[in-house]
């Protein structure tokens, strides 16, 4: 009985290096993988083109032209009979100042 006894121990043992061994081994490689596909990652990324800024906003129309487009947008909404004269002519006093 002893003998078996010692066997089991020795296979237990042996086992159980093994076991820890093998462990270690997939810890090393997947962390191996993982700082390959890392490196894989950031040079993909690192080799798409950079975005250009934002283009600027157009520049701003003549303050003469913007008048004139609104005082003939008041001459119409006065025809069309949605302004009164009161208030069409509060309007275009408002725009001929500012």
């Amino acid at each position: 009985m002893p003998g078996l006894l010692r066997g089991v121990a020795r296979t237990a043992v042996i086992a159980g290096t093994a076991t820890a061994v093998s462990n270690r081994v997939s810890r090393r490689q997947g962390a191996r993988w993982q700082a390959q596909e890392q490196q894989q990652y950031e040079q993909q990324y690192a080799q798409q083109p950079q975005y250009a800024p934002a283009p600027a906003p157009a520049p701003a129309a003549d303050p003469a032209t913007d008048r004139l487009t609104a005082l003939k947008e008041l001459g119409e909404l006065k025809d069309q009979g949605v302004l009164t004269e009161a208030e069409f002519a509060a309007e275009k006093a408002r725009i001929l100042q500012g």
